[in-house]
C-alpha cells in the first residue's frame, strides 16, 4: 500500500488537502469521493515508511530465486493434486513463504481469486514474478482442469534451469576468482608496493630500466589521479548500462556475449538449450504453436536470439514449416534440424524439442568441463607477463645497484 497526497474540493467549494493509503490512485480517488469530496489531484507521497518498505521490496524481488519459484511450483502441485482448494492453498504458501516479494503477490493473488478472477490473470499482474511462461502454461493449465500437471511441468523445467546454471556458475566460479585475485593484487601492489620502492630508487640516482620507469609511471598515475579514474569508471558504467537497456543496445550486447571467445559457445548453447525445453513444454502443455515462440522468445533472455525466433514465428504464420524457417534463423546445426524434420513429419514436435535440448545439455556440459582448460592457459601467460614485468622493473635496478658495488 502507497500514500497519496489528494487534493480535493469540498461541498462548500473550498480545496481541502488528504494523505490517504491506497493501492494505486484509482483507489486513492475512490476513498476521497467516498467521503464527498470532489478530486483535483492525486500525487504519490514518499514517506519514511514507503521508502524503506520499497527497499525491502526491491531487495526481495532481487533475492527470489529459482529455488523458491521450483518450490512454490512443487507445492501448489501437491497441494492441487490433493484436492485443496486453490485460494487455501495460496493461504498456506503466503504464510510459509520466505521471500517477502513472493508472499506479498501470493497474498494478492488470493485476493484477486476471493473476488472472482481466474489465477493465471491475477499472476499476470505481477510479471516481475511470474513470467510469462509460467503465466501461460498455468492458464492453459486451468483452462484444461489439469491445474496441477501444469504446476509439475513448471517445476520440473525450473529444476532443469537451476541444474543449467549451477553447472555454468560453477565452470566459471575458478576463473572468476583468479581475476578478482589479480586484479585485488595490482591495486595493492600499484598503491602501496611501488611507492614505497620510489624513495629507494630516488637515492640510487641511477639510470632505471624502462620496466621500472613504466611501474613508476603507472603508479605515480594511479595514486595522483584515482579521484578521477573512479569518477570516469563511474561514468563509462553508467553509460553502459543506460545504452543496453535501450532496445539497441541490448540488441547489440546479446549479440557480442554469443561472441566471446571460448565462451560466446557456451552462452549459445545453454540459450538454445532453454528455448528447446520451455517450447517442448508449452507445446505438450496445448499452447497453440505460434503463440508458444512468442511467450518463448521473451523468456530465453537475449534479445538477438528472441528476434530470430521472431522471424521464425512470422514465417510459420505465413505457413512455412518449422525446421525450414529454423534454417534460416542459422541458429541450428543441421544435426538439429535433421530432428525437428523427424519431428514434423511424425507429428512428435514437443517430443523432438525434448531430444534437441538433451542435445543442446550434452554439448554444453562438453564445453564447460574443457572451459578450465581453455581458460587457464591465458590466465597463467598473463598472470606470468604481469609477474615477470613486475620482478624486472623492482629487482633490476637493485641487482644493477650491487654490481656496482662490488
Amino acid at each position: 500500500m502507497a500514500h497519496f497526497k489528494c487534493t480535493a474540493r469540498n461541498a462548500a467549494g473550498q480545496l481541502v488537502t488528504h494523505v490517504v493509503e491506497a493501492e494505486d490512485r484509482s483507489g486513492a480517488a475512490h476513498i476521497i469521493t467516498s467521503r464527498g469530496l470532489t478530486p483535483v489531484s492525486i500525487t504519490l507521497e514518499l514517506i519514511k515508511s514507503d521508502l524503506l518498505e520499497q527497499i525491502n521490496h526491491w531487495h526481495a524481488l532481487n533475492s527470489l530465486s529459482l529455488a523458491d519459484m521450483m518450490l512454490f511450483s512443487r507445492q501448489m502441485h501437491s497441494l492441487s493434486k490433493a484436492g485443496v482448494p486453490l485460494i487455501r492453498a495460496l493461504q498456506s504458501l503466503t504464510e510459509s513463504t520466505r521471500n517477502p516479494a513472493l508472499a506479498g503477490a501470493l497474498k494478492d493473488i488470493t485476493k484477486r481469486l476471493e473476488s472472482g478472477s481466474p489465477i493465471s490473470q491475477a499472476m499476470n499482474q505481477h510479471k516481475k514474478i511470474f513470467s510469462p511462461l509460467f503465466i501461460n502454461i498455468v492458464n492453459v493449465g486451468e483452462a484444461s482442469g489439469e491445474l496441477d500437471q501444469a504446476f509439475l511441468q513448471i517445476a520440473n523445467y525450473l529444476e532443469r534451469e537451476k541444474e543449467t546454471q549451477s553447472r555454468i556458475k560453477s565452470a566459471f566460479r575458478y576463473p572468476t576468482m583468479v581475476i578478482i585475485a589479480i586484479s585485488i593484487a595490482m591495486g595493492v601492489i600499484n598503491i602501496y608496493v611501488i611507492p614505497s620502492f620510489k624513495s629507494v630508487f630516488d637515492r640510487m640516482q641511477a639510470e632505471l630500466p624502462w620496466q621500472t620507469k613504466l611501474l613508476m609511471t603507472i603508479s605515480n598515475f594511479t595514486v595522483s589521479y584515482w579521484p578521477y579514474i573512479l569518477g570516469v569508471l563511474l561514468a563509462l558504467a553508467t553509460i553502459f548500462i543506460k545504452y543496453i537497456n535501450t532496445t539497441n543496445g541490448r540488441l547489440q550486447w546479446d549479440w557480442l556475449k554469443l561472441h566471446i571467445p571460448g565462451v560466446g559457445s557456451i552462452v549459445e548453447r545453454s540459450i538454445m538449450e532453454r528455448f528447446a525445453r520451455s517450447f517442448a513444454m508449452t507445446l505438450s502443455s496445448g499452447v497453440p504453436l505460434i503463440q508458444g515462440i512468442s511467450i518463448v522468445s521473451t523468456a530465453i533472455g537475449n534479445s538477438y536470439i528472441a528476434s530470430k525466433l521472431e522471424q521464425m514465428r512470422i514465417g510459420i504464420e505465413k505457413g512455412d514449416s518449422i525446421s525450414r524457417m529454423a534454417r534460416s534463423t542459422q541458429l541450428f546445426p543441421p544435426l538439429v534440424i535433421q530432428m525437428i524434420m523427424v519431428g514434423e513429419e511424425t507429428g512428435n514436435i514437443s517430443e523432438m524439442l525434448l531430444e534437441v535440448a538433451d542435445f543442446y545439455e550434452t554439448e554444453v556440459d562438453a564445453e564447460l568441463k574443457n572451459i578450465a582448460s581453455v581458460i587457464e592457459p591465458f590466465l597463467i601467460v598473463i598472470i606470468g607477463i604481469m609477474v615477470l614485468i613486475m620482478a624486472l622493473g623492482i629487482f633490476l635496478p637493485m641487482w644493477n645497484l650491487s654490481r656496482v658495488m662490488h
